[in-house]
């Protein structure tokens, strides 16, 4: 079984049918990408994945390392190990690069304290300590005692991806990570998720910058209108003029 796998899911905000019999897998150890024009439905699967509601899940399952996540609270999805960095990066502009990666680790050791203490979870902090996160974003390092207001899209997005791995983090979910950044910072953000790759963390990555996606992409999903369109590996897709020219633009 995969370590994630979306079944035949369904998902609603209200009632307008947004995901329609959705199914996908991401292998651990991999970076696959869900790919498609804005509106289909690939920032609606995450928050489906990551418990967010709205959405509601009305059909189908999530399985995420072989346990059914579907109708579960994100504090309980994310004290399994799984984290998602949401388009809007969310850091907290008044604070510095070092207190928004110390309110990380406060608030991943708060998680696992409630869930030991409602016996849902037995899980220890096991994400990065903020030395193995500096060594992993040097700029970040170079930058702790700068406000994160001030930083670039890019150092921000770095931040972001950077408080995820704080967490107790199997399973990063990335929801459009290259969004407003310069070709260059998009180079260093891709750097970053590679490195994160190495060290043994799954992602999944959503994106509209199909090109940029595939480059780091060991398989990829496209989805159009709230359907899965096409599966394959990033090389395939790449051959695959028909399917990038019809749902991706490329």
């Amino acid at each position: 079984m995969s370590l994630l796998e979306l079944q035949g899911v369904d998902a609603f905000y209200g009632e307008s049918h947004i995901l329609r019999d959705v199914t996908l897998g991401v292998e651990e150890g991999e970076v696959c990408s869900l790919l498609g024009r804005n509106g289909a439905g690939k920032t609606t699967t995450l928050r489906s994945i990551s418990g967010a509601r709205p959405p509601e899940v009305r059909d189908g399952r999530i399985v995420f390392k072989e346990e059914d996540i579907t109708a579960m609270s994100p504090e309980d999805i994310s004290a399994r190990g799984l984290s998602l960095v949401p388009e809007e990066r969310r850091v907290f502009p008044n604070l510095t690069v070092a207190e928004n990666l110390h309110l990380a680790e406060v608030s991943e050791n708060r998680s696992n304290t409630v869930g030991r203490s409602l016996g849902q979870v037995q899980v220890e902090h096991v994400g990065m300590t903020t030395e193995e996160v500096y060594d992993e974003f040097e700029r970040l390092r170079e930058r702790k005692s700068q406000k994160a207001g001030t930083l670039s899209g890019g150092e921000q997005q770095m931040l972001a991806i950077a408080r995820a791995l704080k967490q107790n983090t199997d399973l990063l979910l990335l929801d459009e990570p290259y969004e407003g950044l310069a070709p260059q910072i998009i180079a260093d953000v891709e750097d970053a998720i590679r490195r994160i790759s190495d060290s043994g963390t799954t992602i999944l990555l959503v994106e509209q910058n199909a090109i940029a996606a595939m480059d780091i992409a060991d398989r990829c999903y496209v989805i159009d209108q709230g359907s899965i369109v096409f599966e394959g590996t990033a090389e395939k897709l790449r051959a695959d003029d028909e399917t990038r020219d019809r749902y991706l633009g490329v």
